[in-house]
């Protein structure tokens, strides 16, 4: 085993909620099941990611509303909701009702951009404004003002006989601003969180920038900008992560099929946006513990929120599920909350 260094403080894992377009209620359903596995095997986070146009989950927020129903203690969070797609002040509102509903627990995670496939959806989804909606950082700020209860219109108070009127995001959920994540793959993007207070998401994608392409060492360098920018600040590290203690030979054969494909894209920069993807990590959780002491990024973070495999079943999901979190994450120095 490889000597730990810091404990691992929280272990999270990510899912993106595939379903069948002939039945996405059982899909949906599944995905609620597997974050109520999280919450009995003591994960400290779930997360959603966000897909729009495809068959994995499009409403994060929604699916989140309903697993706050179906679990008492695991934090609940989006990694990430692509702010192209969202007007920030209607967003606040669905955040902050979720996070009352949860009691506390929701931990948003957002990016800025053009939408996935702009040309493709812009006339759907802006067709007046396409033009004139700005995708920078400050749509990240309008989203974070609103949720601080900052003023979001002019007027208050009574009109009429029963009608009352807020002058800001109602409900109004304390903390959850400082519960808000930015996602980012870039060296800017995370001194810019780091620098406007949120807390930061570092993936199993970043940005090749100045040369480099050790994906280690990009990653290790953007969490160290972070810091340097917001010490106090939370930073969390996602890879995809396959333990095999548990897994039956036809599993194993198929998980190895599953990064055997993915593998020649680590290898070299991708697209013109030079996008360095991560290493899969495929193996018994002591190989899998030595790599990531290993690794320059992990020796970064005291958080780290694994992705699950985007195409498994059900049952591959409780196999990893269970082996990270009765034997990974204890070789890493991880303990479940009491």
């Amino acid at each position: 085993m490889p000597q730990p260094g810091t404990p691992l403080e929280k272990m999270g894992f990510l899912t993106i909620g595939l379903f069948d377009e002939a039945d996405p209620a059982a899909g949906h359903e599944t995905t609620l099941q597997v974050i109520e596995l999280g919450e009995q095997l003591g994960f400290d986070s779930a997360w959603l990611r966000d897909r729009h146009f495809q068959y994995g989950i499009s409403s994060p927020v929604a699916v989140l509303a309903a697993a706050t129903q179906r679990t008492r203690r695991i934090e609940l969070g989006t990694a990430v909701i692509p702010l192209g797609w969202e007007n920030p002040l209607r967003l606040a509102e669905d955040l902050a009702t979720v996070d009352v509903l949860s009691g506390g627990r929701l931990n948003p995670g957002v990016s800025v951009g053009p939408p996935m496939r702009w040309d493709d959806v812009r006339d759907a989804l802006y067709p007046d404004t396409a033009y004139a909606e700005d995708f920078s950082y400050e749509r990240v700020l309008r989203l974070t003002r609103f949720l601080r209860g900052e003023s979001a219109s002019p007027f208050s108070g009574r009109e009429g006989v029963v009608e009352e009127w807020s002058d800001r995001v109602q409900p109004y959920s304390p903390g959850l601003a400082d519960r808000t994540w930015y996602g980012g793959g870039s060296l800017r993007s995370a001194q810019w969180a780091g620098e406007n207070g949120l807390n930061f998401l570092t993936s199993s994608v970043v940005k090749a920038e100045e040369g480099e392409t050790d994906f280690a060492a990009i990653q290790a360098a953007h969490v160290q900008g972070y810091k340097e920018a917001n010490p106090a600040g939370r930073v969390s590290q996602g890879l995809v992560v396959i333990p095999t203690d548990s897994a039956s030979p036809a599993q194993r054969e198929k998980y190895a099929a599953y990064v055997e494909a993915r593998t020649p894209r680590t290898r070299t920069p991708q697209g013109p946006a030079r996008l360095m993807f991560a290493e899969d990590l495929l193996g018994t959780s002591e190989q899998i513990a030595e790599r990531l002491y290993a690794h320059a990024g992990f020796r970064e973070v005291t958080e780290v929120v694994f992705a699950l495999p985007f195409s498994f079943e059900a049952e591959d999901y409780v196999q990893i599920l269970t082996d990270m979190a009765t034997t990974l994450g204890p070789a890493l120095g991880w303990r479940p909350p009491a």
